[in-house]
């Protein structure tokens, strides 16, 4: 079924350029409409253009943040520690569903209490290699729900610290950790929220 932001001319956006309709991202225009598709190993370049995606930050029952570190394979910010887990956005979903996907896909688990945090998130980044992140990346918090068992491929490691040490972390060394991260944390601490679901 053809999204509603589908485009107008009527052309089916899962054949936009050959893209693969099981692996690509939704390119957006500044306002965030879906205009098509396009296949995701081609699409991070040094002029990458801007498409859909989302952050998300898991807590346990005793508030501890799940820390992840990018797989050395990843093909921006190898091996760079960040949040819980990101993805991207398939035509037919809404932000929301991609999290759920991706969090059994990176992480083997389930999440609960998924709050959207900061709606309205977007960044631009370029890679020590010079490959551009560009996105509309709204940010969620949510509740671990059942065991952890990363995918090697996405994920090298994985640790719980408390949010206030992630914190504080982040501010003494920025550059230790993903882009996205560093400038999402500032927001949360802009906008007056607390690591936790409803917070």
């Amino acid at each position: 079924m053809a999204h509603p932001e589908a485009r107008r001319d009527g052309a089916d956006p899962a054949v936009d350029r050959g893209a693969d309709h099981a692996d690509h991202v939704v390119l957006v225009d500044d306002a965030g409409n879906r205009l098509r598709t396009w296949p995701r190993s081609t699409v991070h370049t040094e002029a990458t253009p801007l498409h859909l995606a989302f952050s998300c930050y898991v807590l346990d029952d005793a508030g501890r943040l799940l820390m992840t570190r990018r797989a050395l394979a990843k093909r921006t910010w190898p091996g760079v520690w960040t949040n819980s887990f990101c993805g991207h956005v398939r035509w037919e979903e809404s932000a929301e569903e991609a999290l759920h996907r991706h969090a059994r896909g990176e992480l083997g688990l389930d999440v609960a209490d998924v709050e959207l945090a900061l709606p309205d998130f977007r960044y631009r980044a370029v890679d020590a290699s010079g490959v551009v992140e560009h996105e509309i990346c709204p940010v969620y918090v949510a509740r671990v729900a059942g065991e952890v068992a990363p995918n090697p491929d996405e994920v090298a490691e994985l640790a719980w610290a408390p949010p206030d040490d992630v914190i504080a972390a982040v501010h003494a060394a920025p550059w230790a950790f993903s882009p996205w991260m560093v400038e999402q944390l500032r927001a949360f601490h802009a906008a007056g929220l607390d690591f936790k679901p409803g917070g």
